[in-house]
């Protein structure tokens, strides 16, 4: 126990930036948080942080052992939660964050299925296409539709997405189907900025990644916009395929460079690495997850 009281000394000293910082966050003596850092190197036999009057920095070492320790706290944090979690209720408000584009369509249906399950949750849901910091900002957690990068986030998959590129028949007619993503470049795209790549969309041939720069009538961050500008025949649209699934189902719009297409992608439910998982918390990701498992997310 002492060990473990010691690497979240450590690991709150670096989070905080400070010994100071760290003692009002933990609610101990500066001295006693300085004490059990120090006895923390003395034991590893290394030197973790280098201290000045003014700052902590990481050693190299000190580096590698902090991302680590967090892994291996995590890990406990997430054990004793599980256990402790089983034998509460799930009630309580619950601040998530998701896309706009899939509040307005499978997520709005699932959040009120969840609410007639859980009735003593109170939840708080932000439709917004924007990254938001969850801890910053107060978030118990996000739904985002992208590939993850942000390692101080915990994820788990929710379901797996494909994006696509899809346009009208009309502007098909006009411009010509492209029989590669180089053709991209001499044909009005619709740009989406919540995507990741934005001008350069992303492509795959033969195992190797290609990029192409494309330009067109309009960019905007809301993937409803673009799909409206995409049936509108303002031009080529490269979006998640869940998103426009009844538009190509009807024929409204048309799949292409199919062939090049990256691999799977997913949705995620994403939350701050060091935050004890609620009932509540679980009780949503499963949710989303049997939802979207059982394909009453297509209903």
């Amino acid at each position: 126990m002492d060990a473990i009281t010691r690497m979240r000394c450590f690991i709150q000293v670096v989070d905080s930036k400070g010994f100071s910082a760290a003692a009002r966050e933990m609610g101990r003596s500066k001295a006693l948080v300085s004490k059990y850092v120090g006895e923390l190197e003395d034991e590893l036999g290394v030197r973790l942080l280098n201290r000045t009057t003014r700052q902590v920095s990481l050693t190299e070492v000190g580096e590698a052992y902090y991302k680590e320790a967090i892994e291996i706290l995590q890990r406990i944090d997430d054990l004793q939660a599980s256990v402790q979690s089983s034998h509460q209720e799930v009630r309580g408000r619950l601040r998530v964050s998701a896309p706009r584009s899939m509040g307005d369509d499978s997520l709005n249906r699932a959040m009120m299925q969840f609410l007639k399950q859980y009735p003593e949750i109170n939840l708080d849901l932000r439709l917004e296409d924007r990254f938001v910091d969850l801890v910053e900002e107060g978030f118990d957690l996000a739904v985002r539709v992208s590939q993850l990068e942000d390692s101080s986030l915990i994820a788990r998959k929710i379901a797996p997405f494909r994006t696509v590129v899809c346009a009208s028949p009309k502007i098909i007619e006009a411009h010509g189907a492209p029989r590669v993503p180089a053709d991209l470049t001499s044909r009005p795209c619709i740009i989406d900025t919540n995507y990741r790549y934005k001008q350069n969309w992303a492509f795959q041939n033969d195992g190797e990644r290609l990029s192409v720069s494309v330009k067109g009538p309009l960019e905007v961050n809301s993937a409803a916009a673009a799909r409206e500008a995409a049936l509108c025949h303002l031009g080529f649209l490269r979006t998640p395929q869940f998103f426009v699934a009844e538009d190509l189902e009807a024929g409204r719009l048309v799949t292409l460079l199919e062939d090049y297409e990256e691999p799977m992608r997913g949705i995620h439910a994403v939350y701050p690495h060091r935050r004890h998982l609620s009932a509540k918390v679980r009780a949503f990701v499963d949710f989303l997850v049997d939802w979207f498992s059982s394909g009453a997310a297509k209903a």
